[in-house]
């Protein structure tokens, strides 16, 4: 399977969720192995920004990615649409610190990355594969992931909500599923924390246009939910949109519990700083079996918990 890049340059333009201004986003066709790269353009210049899990800087409500020269807010919806489609090179240029909110889904940026059209690339693709068990957990909080041949999780949340409580879901990540089935799934949360959030300077351009908001009883929005469980569903986006700094695409089967951007990212942290036991660069000419091959089956997990 070889790489692939946009075919050509589309823009957009919206509002920034937290700092509620008016911020621009171009996305780039890539050469091979560049990976994902951020072009974050401001008064002093374009600074250059890579994903990784050390540059996350900030997970209140969203992802923050940052290296000392700048930082860029709530990049998990779109880094889950490049990774949910298969693409794995592209330049995202950023006029402002945050990426637009669009409607609090990945919809909006699905619809751009199909219309840029997507270019296959003369390199194999590459991506780091789980060989062996690794958990982290944290209370409730829980993330395992094994070796598979590919990228699935299943994901449980559970709100003290009556419109929410016990919800789960599985999803095999391939284009056709990610489009499908979570793309659209807005971002959610409580009226009653609105005013605590915006004294701390969050979702300043929050509203129900990008979000789905709930009070005691149920949701806010006149037009309702786009899905029963578009609250699981969400969860998932952002998890895939959290994996995605990792520096190639990450195989491995995913069970997560009442997690978020934070603990998705301390789990992210640990699974790299465990890479030598845990993980295998493979590119996928060489074949499925090479991730079952790498440990075998019986080899105990590693498992990190807190101190």
């Amino acid at each position: 399977m070889n790489q692939t890049t946009i075919a050509k340059s589309v823009r957009c333009s919206g509002i920034g969720l937290h700092g509620g201004g008016r911020v621009g986003l171009e996305l780039h066709p890539a050469g091979p192995d560049t990976g994902i790269v951020f072009h974050l353009r401001a008064s002093q210049g374009v600074k250059r920004l890579v994903p990784d899990p050390d540059h996350v800087v900030g997970t209140g409500l969203a992802t923050t990615l940052g290296n000392g020269d700048g930082s860029v807010r709530t990049v998990e919806h779109l880094l889950a649409a490049i990774r949910g489609l298969g693409i794995d090179n592209i330049v995202v240029e950023t006029e402002g610190d945050e990426v637009p909110i669009m409607d609090g889904s990945a919809g909006s940026f699905v619809y751009l990355l199909r219309s840029a059209g997507l270019q296959e690339q003369n390199r194999l693709r590459r991506v780091l594969a789980v060989t062996r068990a690794f958990e982290h957990k944290d209370g409730d909080k829980r993330i395992r992931v094994e070796p598979f041949d590919g990228f699935r999780v299943d994901y449980l949340i559970d709100f003290d909500h009556p419109l929410i409580g016990r919800q789960t879901l599985r999803l095999d990540l391939t284009p056709e599923n990610f489009a499908r089935r979570v793309a659209k799934a807005r971002t959610f949360g409580f009226l009653s924390e609105v005013e605590a959030l915006h004294r701390g300077g969050l979702a300043l351009g929050g509203s129900l246009e990008n979000a789905v908001v709930l009070d005691e009883y149920g949701v806010v929005n006149q037009e309702g939910l786009r899905y029963k469980d578009e609250f699981v569903r969400h969860k998932v986006l952002d998890f895939i949109g959290d994996m995605a700094v990792a520096p190639l695409p990450l195989w491995g089967h995913f069970e997560v519990r009442c997690s978020g951007h934070a603990f998705n990212n301390e789990f992210l942290r640990l699974l790299m700083d465990n890479a030598a036991t845990c993980l295998r660069t493979v590119t996928l000419a060489e074949g499925a079996h090479a991730v079952r091959e790498a440990v075998p089956a019986h080899a105990a997990a590693v498992a990190v918990a807190p101190a």
